[in-house]
């Protein structure tokens, strides 16, 4: 049977030792120049930009033809030396190359205006794999501002450069770091990444252990490929199979692990989402940050769109805690960014070149130091959503801050391609009134006009299901800290019964949808948003209260599927987020009133109540937090 043979560690005793400090082995890479990316999907223009001539990019080496010049002022080839003179105590940083042939390099830098200046250069002449090395000072980056690499030929110079490395003094001693790959039955994914890892000897070489918490039911070590990557990984591999805990179960086991098998506590454990496209120096660029960091610090890696593969999600985010927004982009950050494109404003390329502070970072790629689970513990039991903005915030009241560090970057799904009316939404709306009762000044009064505004848009939008949702999630965070009891287990499948008996929660085919013929539906656009909101809300409550409508039924784009506009209809088939298929949301005067009432009467148990269930949510915390109840969540 494939995987029969590969090493199945399930949860080590606790006191053997995998995670030692342990001597650096000369100067320390900080990142590694790279011309081409992981797969064929992603521009080698993210790596390496020709300005004019022409070059051979390769992903490890470049060579530029004659009368060329190739610039590494690009996403992965700019080195963040703002981040790194703000946040680490290192002074300088070199970058070194193996140099063949004729031309000139060049080490370029940026202020936080965009503004280029040339920091050092070399000539070489008759070259042949001649090591070249240029450094350049941390010293006037603070506000912002980047380091690259340029290279470029004259006429009848040709140019070939590899192994391009910068590097820093490294520290005393290095840190032990451990990977954490949760997932949950995206076998064929998590093996990708793994096998990535295996492949990439510097990124291998930077890891002491890979931790794979195996969550689903369509295994990752029943793969064909499974047996080859564990051979490859040896006993960095740790495979270990769990009650599915969500994403807050998966990532924790992580850290549970490292903090059971550490010598100390200068480690480190960098999660790491199964279903990324992985650039495989993202572990050697936050592994190398965290080593030179003054003070431990969370380190977030950045997140690009997996379908547009040359966007950036954000450069950096935080979320508005107490109306539970997550996901804003910080000031000055970049946001759906093409990094090749330029900014329609300034007709500048699109470079984050002024340096964020960042409320917290996805776990798509997250490095959290140990010292930090010491002094605060470990994730809440959120099952998933929110779980790792709550544990930044909580750090942050620790004196441990968060770093997006850029050209740290994987690809994820968009998300903007996933519906917002999915299951999974109940937990978004119960964990972040649960974060904001911790975090947050919790002003009831707002509290409850945002998720008061929230329903009446989801009963004007048809959308009774995610009204049933965001009603549940409410009732459930006035249950108190008993609904975090179970990781979550018991939340998920009974929202998902809830849900079931919407029926505009399902998705369907758009030439079959049941009851409705295929050509019977037609487009029927949105009018512009109105200006007098209000007004038009009034009117529109009117209307359904009366049960008038304008349309009996039509089709409607994902991205016109208004409030103001869906409220019109008797019937509304509108696209599913995915652009997979439909959903069909139809006028119900009975399900409207009876999700009206019960909706109104949470959210003013919860402006009552509110105060009282926060501190049992404060008292608690330290117990839910707690290795005794993540162990018992295990069943160790």
């Amino acid at each position: 049977m494939p995987g029969k043979a590969a090493p199945v560690a399930e949860a080590a005793p606790e006191g053997e030792t995998r995670f030692a400090e342990h001597a650096p082995e000369g100067r320390l890479t900080a990142q590694r120049g790279l011309y081409a990316g992981p797969a064929p999907i992603v521009s080698k223009d993210l790596y390496a930009e020709l300005e004019w001539g022409s070059a051979v990019r390769d992903r490890d080496a470049l060579t530029v033809e004659p009368s060329s010049k190739v610039t590494g002022n690009t996403y992965f080839g700019r080195f963040p030396a703002s981040y790194w003179q703000r946040w680490t105590t290192v002074t300088s940083v070199t970058v070194e190359a193996v140099v063949s042939g004729d031309g000139l390099l060049s080490v370029g830098a940026s202020d936080l205006q965009g503004d280029a200046r040339v920091v050092n250069a070399e000539q070489v002449s008759g070259a042949k794999a001649r090591k070249v090395t240029m450094s350049a000072s941390l010293d006037k980056f603070y506000d912002g501002g980047a380091l690259w690499l340029d290279l470029e030929t004259e006429g009848g110079q040709t140019l070939r450069v590899e192994q391009v490395r910068w590097t820093v003094e490294a520290p005393a001693v290095i840190r032990p770091t451990a990977v954490t790959i949760c997932t949950m039955n995206r076998a064929d994914d998590c093996l990708k990444n793994l096998q990535a890892l295996a492949a990439d000897v510097s990124s291998l070489h930077t890891l002491d252990a890979i931790y794979v918490a195996d969550q689903g039911t369509d295994l990752v070590e029943s793969r064909d490929g499974f047996e080859q990557v564990a051979k490859d990984l040896g006993d960095k591999l740790h495979y270990i199979k769990q009650p599915n805990l969500g994403g807050a179960g998966g990532f924790t086991r992580g850290l549970y692990e490292v903090a059971g098998h550490t010598a100390t506590e200068h480690a480190n454990v960098l999660f790491m989402d199964d279903d990324v496209l992985l650039e495989p120096d993202l572990v050697v660029r936050m592994t190398a940050f965290s080593n030179r960091a003054a003070n431990p610090i969370i380190v977030g890696g950045q997140m690009l769109n997996l379908l547009h593969p040359n966007q950036l999600h954000v450069g950096a985010e935080y979320a508005r805690l107490n109306t539970l927004e997550p996901g804003q982009p910080v000031t000055h950050s970049l946001s759906t960014a093409d990094l090749l494109g330029v900014d329609e404003d300034t007709l500048k390329p699109n470079r984050q070149e002024r340096r964020l502070d960042a409320g917290y970072n996805g776990w798509w790629s997250c490095l959290i130091p140990y010292e930090v689970v010491k002094a605060i513990g470990y994730p809440m039991p959120f099952f998933f959503q929110w779980d790792d903005a709550e544990y930044s915030y909580r750090a942050r009241e620790y004196g441990f801050p968060t770093v997006t560090l850029p050209g740290a970057g994987v690809w994820h799904a968009d998300f903007h391609w996933k519906d917002w009316d999915e299951w999974h939404r109940y937990f978004n709306l119960r964990n972040s009134i649960i974060t904001a009762a911790l975090h947050s000044p919790f002003n009831l009064n707002l509290l409850s006009r945002v998720l008061l505004a929230q329903l009446v848009r989801y009963l004007l939008g048809m959308q009774y299901g995610l009204s049933a949702t965001l009603i549940k999630a409410v009732e459930d965070f006035l249950e108190g800290p008993e609904v975090l009891r179970d990781g979550g287990v018991a939340a998920m499948k009974e929202i998902r019964r809830i849900r079931g008996e919407y029926p505009e929660t399902k998705r369907h085919k758009a030439t079959d949808v049941p009851g409705i013929a295929s050509n019977d539906i037609g487009i029927i656009n949105s009018a512009p948003r109105p200006s007098m909101q209000r007004l038009v809300l009034i009117k529109r409550v009117i209307d359904r209260v009366l049960g008038r409508s304008r349309f009996g039924l039509g089709a409607v784009p994902i991205d016109e599927a208004h409030w103001w506009h869906i409220a019109l209809f008797d019937t509304a088939v509108v696209t599913d987020a995915s652009q997979e298929g439909v959903r069909v949301r139809t006028y119900d005067k009975v399900k409207m009133f009876d999700l009206a009432r019960r909706g109104a009467k949470v959210i003013q148990r919860l402006r009552k109540e509110g105060a009282g269930v926060q501190e049992q949510y404060k008292r608690a915390m330290p117990e839910l937090t707690s290795r005794e109840n993540w162990k018992r969540l295990y069943e160790l």
